[in-house]
């Protein structure tokens, strides 16, 4: 695959759609070079959310005893076996993601995984980096959440890794909706030479 042509898939969540920060964050996207190459509006389906979180036992578990851990730390009862507070998580996920409209994203680029992971930053807003998406726009945080019993709200979805990021375009995106199209200005960036700026 051409370096160029790095394709990763973002979902604004409804947390982001519904603060108004859908331009803020496509912004932080167009400037550093990415390509829009697909979007759309839509309420996801709670089935495709499952089909999309793709998660096995092992990371139920995994993030199930993390769960257990943070609520020993907070004074938390603890009433489930591991699996079931992994499970939670994406049960919770699926019912705030299918609560409102979302937005999903197709950006091309060199390494966009990368790229968009690095705007976007870590899951947990509260720790987040400050000029990331979620560490300028976010504030909650895993224990809230898991005081709460609900997902933690921080604005996006981005692929952690390019071949997640083809499976993730494949449910959401038919091949033909994602446009293939050149960017006048990505000569600056990708040209070997700048011979042509000058006359």
């Amino acid at each position: 695959m051409n370096l160029k042509n790095e394709r990763t898939f973002v979902m604004i969540k409804p947390d982001g759609v519904q603060r108004t920060l859908i331009g803020e964050i496509i912004h932080r996207f167009e400037r550093t070079g990415l390509k829009l190459v697909a979007m759309k509006l839509a309420v996801p389906a709670e089935e495709k959310l499952w089909t999309h979180y793709n998660k096995d036992d092992a990371w139920y578990e995994s993030k199930g005893a993390k769960t257990i851990k943070s609520r020993e730390q907070s004074g938390l009862v603890i009433d489930k076996p591991a699996i079931e507070y992994g499970k939670d998580i994406v049960r919770a996920l699926v019912t705030f993601m299918s609560s409102g409209p979302v937005i999903m994203m197709v950006w091309e680029g060199n390494q966009a995984v990368n790229i968009v992971k690095k705007l976007t930053g870590d899951t947990e807003p509260s720790t987040s980096a400050v000029g990331t998406i979620r560490g300028d726009y976010a504030i909650d945080s895993y224990l809230l959440a898991n005081t709460d019993e609900r997902a933690v709200r921080n604005l996006l979805h981005c692929s952690d890794q390019p071949a997640e990021a083809e499976r993730e375009m494949k449910i959401w995106f038919q091949e033909s909706e994602i446009v293939d199209y050149s960017l006048l200005g990505a000569g600056v960036i990708y040209d070997v030479s700048l011979d042509r700026i000058l006359k």
